[in-house]
């Protein structure tokens, strides 16, 4: 039974300089949510753009109430989704990129009933029933370079955690997001870690994926990056920054 006072879905977007894809985002999103029947919400996070990303978030969520935005000046994808998590009040929490290189479509598969019995549902590019559609093949190689780093070192169970799309049923999403550390590209690896240690069951679901010519993401610098973060979180860990009483007595700040 979905509680109708509550979102049954939070979309949580990260937008740092993206005026020009975000109302495109907004229309795709609008379109699949008028279909489904139940109450949802979306929460961008403006983070330190130049551009008028707040501005069009702005004007969008005036005419449309289940859009909120929120602002980190703070640079740092990992804040941003933090931020948007924690503010999100929906049973189900997923983060979105603002490219929309998963068709909004396929959300469905990362709720209820696929996910019954899992606490987080994972893209993947990779396997069975995944595809990529116009990656250039030396992008594609890095990428599993950087995975294979990745399950060498931090969580082997995985073929494609850097995807940017996930689902956190809402107990899980505020335990995970609470801890959080990372403020780069390594909160997915370490959003995984903790969980895989705290015993959260967790799968991965295959995806159409299309490249976005535009991406982000540096190859080189990005993957040397992963590795100082992957580093700091095991020595997180040992530390203890993890522990559960650390992070209900913690404040977030963006």
């Amino acid at each position: 039974m979905i509680d109708h006072e509550r979102p049954h879905l939070s979309i949580v977007i990260p937008a740092h300089n993206e005026e020009k894809r975000l109302p495109i985002a907004f229309e795709k999103i609008d379109a699949f949510l008028q279909t489904q029947p139940y109450i949802a919400e979306v929460i961008v996070v403006e983070n330190g753009s130049q551009d008028r990303t707040a501005e069009v978030a702005e004007a969008y969520s005036r005419t449309h109430p289940f859009v909120r935005m929120l602002r980190v000046e703070t640079r740092g994808k990992g804040l941003a989704v933090k931020a948007g998590m924690l503010a999100a009040r929906g049973d189900y929490r997923f983060i979105c990129d603002v490219d929309l290189s998963m068709p909004i479509e396929e959300i469905t598969r990362f709720l209820p009933p696929y996910s019954d019995g899992f606490d987080i549902s994972i893209a993947t590019r990779e396997g069975k029933g995944a595809r990529r559609v116009g990656e250039p093949e030396y992008r594609h190689a890095i990428g599993r370079i950087n995975n294979w780093i990745i399950k060498l070192t931090a969580v082997r169970d995985f073929e494609d955690t850097q995807c940017g799309f996930k689902m956190f049923s809402r107990a899980v999403a505020e335990d995970l997001f609470e801890v959080q550390r990372m403020s780069g590209i390594g909160f997915d690896i370490e959003l995984l870690y903790v969980a895989k240690r705290r015993g959260y069951k967790i799968r991965e679901v295959p995806i159409t994926w299309y490249f976005d010519p535009d991406s982000r993401m540096r190859l080189f610098e990005d993957s040397f990056k992963l590795l100082l973060e992957i580093w700091e979180i095991h020595r997180n860990w040992r530390q203890g920054c993890y522990e559960k009483q650390i992070a209900q007595n913690r404040q977030f700040a963006p």
